[in-house]
């Protein structure tokens, strides 16, 4: 693949990126930063490469870095003798985002527990898709810990 083809391909990725990440609740703005940072080879923009790169203001990039610094999914390290501020992805544990789709599935477990427990015909047909929807995150959780071992010992 040419590189101009891959820069390109990388481009529309970060798109597709930022509409799933404002779909997880990230502002726009935010969304695509974290794209940008994810997907280009730079593994590291300056601010005024990010409003630059993707043509955006100079506030709307500060709120959305700032955002992405408290969610912890990104942070910035400075070179000797440049006062400039460098942007990249936060690493962390393999685990953690693993670890965090867990903690969404246990939550949503929960949710619809209580969902059931109120239905007053547990064989209508809702109870019955939630319940099902239950046994499912039942088993997927059940295994998690099982899937963890089997990636550590393989």
């Amino acid at each position: 693949m040419k590189t101009e083809e891959r820069i390109q391909k990388q481009r529309e990725l970060v798109e597709q990126l930022g509409r799933h990440y404002e779909q997880e609740g990230l502002q726009p703005i935010a969304a695509r930063i974290l794209g940008l940072l994810m997907v280009m080879d730079k593994e590291q923009y300056t601010f005024d490469e990010i409003v630059e790169d993707l043509q955006i203001s100079k506030s709307s990039a500060s709120n959305a870095l700032r955002l992405l610094e408290i969610r912890d999914l990104i942070e910035y390290v400075t070179h000797p003798g440049d006062r400039k501020r460098y942007f990249k992805i936060k690493t962390h544990d393999a685990f953690r985002s693993i670890d965090e789709f867990e903690k969404k599935l246990r939550d949503n477990k929960l949710l619809l527990s209580k969902l059931v427990d109120l239905k007053a015909d547990n064989n209508s047909e809702n109870a019955r898709f939630f319940r099902s929807l239950l046994d499912l995150l039942d088993f997927a959780l059940d295994n998690f810990e099982r899937l963890r071992d089997d990636y550590m010992n393989h």
